[in-house]
């Protein structure tokens, strides 16, 4: 049987790089993507050089999936059974201050780039079905609405909605959809200031709010069971399943819980 192979758009860190080490230790070909070269670089010599390709791509630009895609499974041996789209930004900060260019990056990174994913995977997933996956990362965001990040979290609702949508869409041929629903990862993303203008990081603004930091191993290792599995929505991380029992069973305590949070940020 031809080695597996999984293409992951963000590997040239964090979550990308995590999942990429796991799956090229369990046999795996993976292919690497991402707009940073240097990270690309730095995830590639982790890895078993027969064992990867790398492929610079902006996820915004829909012929460069094509061309990323079919250069991978030119390098694989001609097949690719799952596609992660992982990449993304994160910028906070109350929406009514929000730079316009912040908003346009944030949405067409975390969803038309995702869209444009899912439309280029489309073909390759079907031709190496049944098993196929195309996995995406939303966020533990998208359970429930997060005040000072309404657009990051609008991004990953719309995600969660498009695996939802994609699972029906897809299901006769023999793909499987599903996503991961991670709460805050301590990775280069949350490097940067909480919105522009803002004193603090993003990961500063998480650690005020008494939230936790998800382990990259521990979201790989979803990816995996994600995969191997039949979950549409996995949780990953004590707030994103805290998140998910209280938006279903007291969505009004976590209503109130986040206006607290959000005036004790204003104060």
């Amino acid at each position: 049987m031809a080695r597996r192979t999984i293409f992951i758009t963000g590997g040239g860190s964090g979550i990308g790089r995590a999942v990429a080490e796991l799956f090229a230790a369990k046999g795996w070909f993976v292919g690497l993507a991402d707009i940073n070269a240097a990270g690309l670089a730095e995830t590639e010599s982790l890895l078993p050089s027969a064992s990867c390709s790398s492929h610079l791509l902006d996820v915004r630009d829909r012929a460069a999936w094509d061309e990323a895609l079919t250069a991978c499974a030119a390098a694989a041996g001609g097949r690719i059974d799952v596609v992660f789209n992982n990449a993304g930004v994160a910028f906070g900060g109350a929406l009514a201050g929000m730079p316009a260019d912040e908003i346009a990056l944030t949405i067409d990174v975390n969803f038309r780039g995702v869209v444009n994913g899912a439309q280029a995977a489309h073909p390759w997933l079907k031709a190496s079905a049944p098993g196929s996956v195309l996995l995406s990362t939303a966020s533990a965001a998208a359970i429930y609405g997060t005040a000072g990040m309404a657009v990051y979290s609008a991004t990953k609702f719309a995600v969660r909605a498009l695996t939802e949508a994609l699972d029906t869409e897809w299901q006769d041929d023999g793909i499987r959809v599903a996503d991961l629903m991670p709460s805050f990862i301590d990775t280069p993303l949350l490097a940067g200031p909480a919105g522009q203008g803002s004193n603090i990081t993003k990961r500063e603004r998480v650690v005020q709010a008494g939230l936790e930091f998800t382990p990259v191993e521990t979201v790989a290792r979803a990816a995996w069971d994600a995969v191997h599995g039949s979950r549409l929505h996995t949780p990953v991380g004590k707030t994103a399943k805290t998140l998910a029992f209280a938006a279903k069973w007291m969505p009004g305590k976590l209503r109130k819980r986040g206006k607290r949070l959000m005036r004790g940020r204003e104060e």
